[in-house]
């Protein structure tokens, strides 16, 4: 290790206060939320997931365990979080956001977006690139071991209703042995909705994880007033980050103004991780139905919920 000279030192230490001020880490209120920046670490690592172990959250994090402990109970206090032992392990404590928490979540990302756009709104953008490569330099040099990902949940783009139909059938061929029909019934559902959709009462969306699309669903009419869920889909590396539950309350909200009352969905029994999506978000079982299907003999499941 060669010798750091004492202005090299200075010139971080020197950083480090123009940064924490510029972003406001060392006001008591992170971002004017009402959260600490220890408060708001918790509730964006939270939200990364579905339910996530105590112990793991506080190892990533680098928390006291008694200031977590603390935090948590709070935030259990305020109904933001739900705390729960583990099946597999009563030895390990579980945490999950609830709507509020969720709710709480997406307010802290957009207070931190928008005092990027605003930070780098300031930039003609041959400069704000710079910065942005610079800050990934930063990054890369310091070795960082995990890149935080980064979640994006949006509209169609062209070529997405095709991704949509050939992930489709990678997936259920690889994990369930569906054959083409499968393939074949999601690119008529497809087709009808890039042909027909009306765009006040059916949307779709795409999620990415870290500018890589990995997820979609669509949300369209079955009657005048229910809504139906369709061809949700998650990517195997992007499953327990929490994008099927946001895709999920995507439609839902999308549902609510629309003017729909109840939103239903058709799945089968074998996609286990999915109905955990379903009966957290409020769908119960209201049909089922055995069929040969996509080579398969299955059990088909029709789920409903008020809005």
């Amino acid at each position: 290790m060669t010798e750091v000279q004492r202005d090299q030192v200075a010139a971080v230490r020197q950083f480090n206060r123009f940064y924490t001020r510029v972003m406001g880490f060392l006001d008591q209120e992170l971002l004017r939320s009402g959260y600490s920046l220890t408060e708001a670490r918790i509730v964006f690592e939270l939200g990364r997931r579905d339910v996530t172990e105590v112990g793991a959250l506080r190892e990533t994090l680098d928390i006291d365990a008694a200031q977590l402990s603390r935090t948590l109970a709070r935030f259990e206090s305020a109904g933001l979080i739900e705390r729960t032992r583990s099946a597999a392990d009563g030895r390990k404590l579980l945490a999950a956001l609830t709507d509020a928490g969720r709710a709480a979540r997406d307010d802290l990302q957009s207070r931190s977006d928008r005092q990027a756009e605003e930070l780098l709104g300031a930039l003609p953008d041959p400069e704000r690139r710079r910065l942005v490569a610079d800050l990934d330099s930063v990054r890369r040099l310091l070795g960082e071991s995990e890149r935080p990902h980064t979640v994006v949940v949006r509209g169609l783009r062209p070529g997405d209703l095709g991704w949509v139909v050939q992930r489709n059938a990678v997936a259920y061929a690889r994990e369930y042995g569906w054959d083409r029909s499968y393939e074949a019934l999601v690119a008529r559902i497809v087709a009808d909705f890039g042909e027909h959709h009306d765009p006040a009462r059916e949307s779709a969306w795409v999620a990415e994880l870290d500018g890589r699309p990995v997820g979609a669903v669509f949300c369209v009419r079955k009657d005048d007033t229910t809504a139906q869920l369709r061809l949700l889909l998650v990517e195997p590396e992007a499953r327990g980050t929490g994008i099927g539950t946001r895709l999920v309350a995507e439609c839902l909200e999308f549902a609510r103004a629309a003017g729909y009352t109840s939103m239903m969905l058709w799945t089968n029994d074998v996609l286990v991780a999915a109905r955990r999506i379903y009966q957290k978000a409020g769908f119960e079982l209201v049909e089922e139905n055995r069929h040969h299907s996509f080579g398969h003999d299955l059990v088909g499941q029709i789920w409903r919920r008020e809005l």
